[in-house]
């Protein structure tokens, strides 16, 4: 009997020893940077903040998926030894106010050492300063809108946060690319614009009507609808009187589908085109067969024709992902990667995650390696070196590219 209690001692005396590990391991606490004598590993955390709910979730899941994706294959290549990766994802419903509670979110818990989006430039105008002020790096796989890096003044562009980062390009270079292929390759001479009011559709308008007007273009009609709005009638009858030979969108595919549809319908019988926004199979479901013929840009070149992105195509294929990878899959792919690039230097230097938060940035902003969308670098307002943008049109159903090239 005395012999009995002794081995049940020694299990129980183990399994405490386990569990205080185990728990170790969880909480990423414990002195030094890497693995300790004990052979403990610590966890920092890859934060998302995309819309995973409500009409944007498509493209939301797609940026969540691919941060997963690049998360898994450096656990797995034990990218930053003694340490594991992991990802907190939070819902932004493409709205800022619950972004700005996605972001807040995030920065309180300590594990968390670089963020990756928000989809949307309006969700990135308030998750900005709240990561800048936790010192958590942010880099965006779709914020296009100019003034997240260089600031309002166009003329006297001036970094705000050095915290912020973002992979894809931006409007002041996403407009005029399609303002140059509608006057020169389309040969539209005249047409209208519509925006949502948001920041992204409103600064995506004025960056192509700046172009498109310096090129010799004549806009006949500029107006603006709601982001709730549904009815487009009183829009349309604007712009048609106009007799526009396209209309320029900007904004995002929940209002721009049944736009191009109600156009149609109502006798305004020309394309729409759009920016990145409204690249999205999800468009031309919502504005039906009439919508053939109509426009997208959208960042980069198509991933599937990359052979850049050959290894992120077929790891996302076999990985068992419900959701598409999306617009914005490569991207945010490469953002991840930018992120945990710079948590090899940083995190074997740092106690614990939190303390490896303001050393990760400076990381970032050093990036330089190819990744799935090309090469990966920033300029001194961190944003992507590479322009490369994609011209879309809806062709039996489908988005096909039809042009492709780097913006000079």
């Amino acid at each position: 009997m005395r012999k009995h209690r002794l081995v049940i001692a020694g299990t129980t005396l183990l399994a405490l020893a386990l569990t205080t590990t185990a728990c170790g391991t969880r909480s990423g606490s414990g002195g030094g940077g890497g693995e300790g004598g004990s052979g403990e590993t610590k966890t920092a955390t890859i934060g998302v903040v995309a819309p995973l709910t409500g009409d944007l979730a498509p493209l939301g899941l797609g940026i969540k998926n691919s941060v997963d994706l690049a998360v898994k294959q450096a656990n797995e290549n034990k990218t930053i030894p003694g340490w594991t990766l992991k990802v907190r994802s939070e819902d932004d419903e493409g709205k800022p106010d619950t972004g700005r509670n996605a972001a807040t979110n995030l920065s309180s818990d300590d594990a968390v050492v670089g963020v990756v989006g928000p989809l949307n430039s309006s969700v990135g105008q308030t998750v900005q300063p709240v990561l800048n002020s936790a010192k958590i790096v942010e880099v965006s796989p779709a914020n296009t809108g100019v003034s997240l890096t260089k600031g309002e003044d166009a003329d006297n562009p001036k970094r705000a946060y050095e915290n912020y980062f973002r992979t894809c390009t931006t409007d002041d270079v996403q407009g005029p690319f399609a303002a140059r292929y509608l006057y020169q390759e389309a040969g539209i001479k005249q047409l209208a614009t519509i925006h949502d009011k948001k920041a992204y559709g409103q600064g995506l308008v004025a960056a192509f009507s700046k172009e498109y007007k310096k090129l010799g273009g004549k806009i006949v009609s500029a107006q603006t609808i709601n982001p709730d709005d549904s009815n487009f009638g009183p829009v349309i009858s604007k712009t048609k009187a106009a007799k526009p030979k396209a209309v320029y969108y900007g904004g995002e595919y929940p209002e721009a589908g049944p736009l191009s549809q109600q156009m149609k319908a109502g006798g305004l019988d020309v394309p729409l085109m759009g920016g990145d926004g409204i690249y999205d199979p999800s468009y031309i479901e919502q504005a039906g067969k009439t919508s053939e013929g109509d426009l997208a840009t959208s960042v980069g070149a198509p991933a599937d024709t990359l052979d850049s992105a050959k290894a992120f195509v077929d790891a996302y294929n076999k990985g068992g992902y419900k959701e598409p990878y999306g617009a914005y899959g490569a991207y945010s792919y490469d953002a991840a990667n930018a992120i945990i690039n710079g948590l090899k230097t940083s995190l074997p230097k740092a106690e614990d995650a939190s303390a490896a938060r303001e050393p990760t940035i400076a990381a970032v902003g050093k990036s330089d390696f190819d990744g799935a969308t090309g090469h990966v670098a920033f300029d001194e307002f961190g944003d992507a070196t590479t322009r490369v943008l994609t011209v879309y049109e809806v062709q039996d159903g489908k988005w096909k590219p039809v042009k492709t090239g780097e913006f000079k």
